[in-house]
């Protein structure tokens, strides 16, 4: 795998992709803060999801906030967002000066333990639009984000999401790559990701 690290960003030279990580986006203290405060006052929800016509609980608990009358569809779940608060919205405000995009809705993800997982997929919903930017900051335990390409089997990744990390992917890489957070048998402390995203 080939990449650049330059004033705390690693950029990878993948095809089709167009992949940033941040290590350090947040300093410790700042995550620790962010953790916590996410963790008690956010509204988490665990919804039911359909994937090849069976039904279960999602292994992992979420909530969407963003703008009025932009709902988020995904695995046969419609999610309402709620209105963005003052703690989201400062997150956003520093993500979009980095990322030069200016993001409608955010997804969040609490994985309570190892147990906790996201499948395979790709952040391609139609309503995503063409090439989208997907900014995900990760706070909490370290997880491992692996990434493959669709149709050249040797190429894919794993990048170690650290404590106040941002990752951002962007041009093609959802139309050409799918990724996952896959479960671990270690015991880990719960992990919060916030995927903010652009829904046309």
């Amino acid at each position: 795998m080939n990449s650049l690290f330059t004033k705390d960003k690693l950029q990878f030279n993948l095809p089709n992709a167009d992949i940033e990580y941040y290590p350090n986006f947040f300093e410790s203290n700042r995550a620790n803060e962010l953790l916590e405060k996410l963790k008690n006052e956010i509204p988490w929800q665990q919804d039911d999801i359909t994937v090849f016509g069976k039904t279960y609980s999602q292994p992992r608990l979420t909530a969407l906030f963003g703008n009025e009358g932009k709902p988020y569809a995904y695995s046969n779940i419609v999610m309402q967002p709620h209105p963005w608060n003052p703690l989201l919205q400062l997150i956003k405000d520093e993500i979009e000066e980095v990322s030069k995009a200016n993001f409608t809705t955010v997804l969040l993800n609490l994985y309570r333990d190892g147990k906790d997982s996201n499948g395979w997929h790709a952040d391609n919903e139609k309503e995503l639009g063409q090439n989208p930017v997907i900014a995900s900051l990760s706070l909490g335990a370290e997880r491992s984000f692996h990434l493959r390409h669709n149709t050249i089997k040797e190429q894919k990744i794993k990048i170690n999401l650290e404590h106040g990390s941002l990752l951002l992917m962007k041009g093609e890489t959802q139309h050409f790559w799918k990724h996952q957070i896959p479960k671990t048998s270690k015991i880990i402390e719960p992990r919060i990701n916030l995927t903010f995203r652009i829904i046309k």
